[in-house]
């Protein structure tokens, strides 16, 4: 009865997680595009206020699926890539804190047909981890 609590649970801030994922990049489009200095200060405020609130979800996403993994044995060999993948994640993750910081300091260069792709980085992770946990294909 507990496994099934605690993978609800990480299921649920796994998608919150990736809710911000999804959007955080498509700020980075429009601070890219942004010539105003009114909407581009708006636009880092949300920024900042979205990579906080990202960052908030994914330690329990990360807890609970550890807890999964240790606590209950959930194993095979699809788990290995999958944990490669969730390592992907968590350093896309930080790269969107390091993407803000320049964006915050004024020396962001990459052009806003970069942030358009860039923001696909996390549908193709969960893509493949979706695949890896609902499949179990080794």
């Amino acid at each position: 009865m507990a496994y099934n609590w605690i993978k609800t649970f990480h299921i649920l801030f796994v998608t919150a997680w990736f809710a911000g994922l999804f959007y955080l990049p498509r700020i980075f489009v429009n601070l890219a595009m942004e010539t105003h200095a009114a909407a581009r200060d708006r636009l880092l405020l949300m920024a900042r206020k979205l990579m906080r609130f990202t960052t908030l979800l994914s330690v329990p996403a990360v807890v609970l699926g550890l807890w999964l993994w240790l606590g209950f044995g959930v194993g095979g060999g699809w788990l290995h890539a999958k944990l490669a993948l969730v390592i992907l994640i968590v350093g896309y993750h930080h790269m969107c804190g390091a993407t803000l910081r320049r964006f915050e300091q004024g020396r962001s260069t990459r052009s806003h047909t970069w942030f358009r792709w860039f923001n696909e980085v996390p549908v193709v992770l969960l893509l493949g981890v979706l695949i890896l946990v609902e499949l179990k294909p080794f």
